[in-house]
């Protein structure tokens, strides 16, 4: 090869690496700001902000920051034999091991497929159920005071999701209300 091949080569590769670079930078950036906000909604000093907008099986989710207490990747999950198809498994956690729930497969609807943009979201130690759910995106913060609160119709009378919302982009949005999920009786027997 000619030495301009070469240099070309190396520019190409070098920019590659500075943009998978800068990525990963936005990514932690992005990372810190969701925890500050996150604790800052759990002390109180952010009201306006305290919904982490996700998707799971193709509907927009709202979680209260109280109740979800660590964003992770999908990792490892070791299936628990004898159980219905949305207990996915256990999950370890910085050390500490948790059901991993498929709450879309738990409504009846397809699985979440597991891809780069998955996540698993803990559940915060005040609901004292070791447990996440596995989500097909997490969007971001979602404020409810510029949202619309729209009522309820027959699907959405699930004990657990109370409040609808319809956002500026005249998408849907569903309360989805953990402590009253781990109370659900079909929740809590994951055997077969």
């Amino acid at each position: 090869m000619s030495a301009p091949n070469l240099d070309s080569q190396s520019n190409k590769a070098q920019n590659r690496a500075s943009e998978s670079a800068a990525r990963r930078t936005r990514l932690r950036e992005f990372q810190s700001q969701l925890l500050a906000r996150m604790q800052a909604a759990r002390s109180g000093a952010d009201t306006r902000i305290s919904q982490l907008g996700v998707i799971m099986g193709g509907q927009r989710w709202l979680l209260d920051l109280t109740e979800a207490s660590e964003i992770v990747s999908v990792g490892a999950i070791t299936p628990v034999p004898l159980t219905h198809d949305w207990y996915l498994g256990l999950a370890n956690i910085r050390g500490n091991l948790i059901s991993v729930i498929d709450f879309a497969r738990f409504q009846g609807l397809p699985p979440t497929p597991i891809n780069n943009e998955s996540r698993i979201i803990a559940f915060a130690p005040g609901l004292s159920f070791n447990s996440g759910l596995l989500v097909s995106k997490v969007v971001g913060l979602r404020n409810v005071a510029e949202m619309e609160l729209r009522a309820n119709t027959a699907q959405d009378t699930q004990v657990w999701s109370s409040h609808c919302y319809r956002d500026k982009e005249e998408q849907t949005w569903t309360v989805l209300d953990l402590s009253l999920v781990v109370q659900d009786n079909r929740f809590l027997h994951v055997g077969l």
